[in-house]
């Protein structure tokens, strides 16, 4: 009888063990570890958008501003610059990688506002529907881009406490040992400083001075 009843003993001891590690926060480390992927993928998402909506705006612009070849020029490189760092679900855990996509994403930013500054300078470019839609698909996914990166610092910063914070810090220690901190979007150093845009012609520069006549 004994025999019999030792089966059940052991599921029902079983099922009380798991109840109490899942108490005490075994399944936090690795869920809140899937959730800080998925927001990551939610900052790729944005950016491919950003980077889809590239060409179409460069072609726009350069059939009103063609000599504004050097600004189209730089948007088409660090585009190119951007999609070749390859990134995935482990490059959050890697700090050389993570500042690499998050460098080349951040000129690309600082080249795509050179190019939206120069549609002051052309009223036809200024006023063309096919322009005017582009800018706001891009305002808007660079307003989802800051939404995203915020997003995914906030469950980045809620996996890294508890990997260094009582009880799941014992977990972290234990059962997944192999577990790294995330990396975090901090702004650029551009980023802290107002850009100044001044559309004033140069000054022409001074006539060179012609000497004095000899006597």
């Amino acid at each position: 009888m004994s025999q019999l009843r030792s089966p059940a003993r052991l599921a029902l001891a079983s099922a009380a063990l798991a109840v109490t590690l899942a108490g005490c926060g075994i399944n936090t480390i690795p869920t809140q570890d899937e959730k800080t992927k998925a927001a990551w993928a939610e900052v790729q998402n944005q950016y491919q958008r950003r980077s889809d909506l590239i060409p179409n705006l460069v072609a726009t612009v350069k059939g009103y501003a063609a000599q504004e070849k050097d600004v189209l020029t730089s948007v088409t490189q660090a585009r190119a610059s951007a999609t070749q760092v390859k990134v995935d679900a482990s490059t959050i855990t890697d700090p050389a990688a993570f500042q690499k996509y998050a460098a080349a994403q951040d000129q690309l930013t600082g080249v795509l506002g050179r190019l939206m500054v120069i549609q002051e300078q052309y009223p036809d470019l200024k006023s063309n529907q096919n322009f005017l839609a582009l800018q706001s698909q891009l305002e808007g996914t660079e307003n989802r881009i800051t939404i995203a990166r915020r997003d995914y610092n906030e469950t980045a910063r809620v996996y890294n406490t508890s990997l260094r914070t009582f009880p799941t810090i014992l977990w972290a220690k234990t059962f997944y040992g192999g577990q790294k901190p995330a990396q975090l979007f901090e702004a650029s150093a551009a980023a802290q400083t107002a850009p100044t845009v001044s559309f004033d012609a140069p000054a022409a520069p001074a006539a060179p001075s012609q000497p004095a006549p000899a006597h």
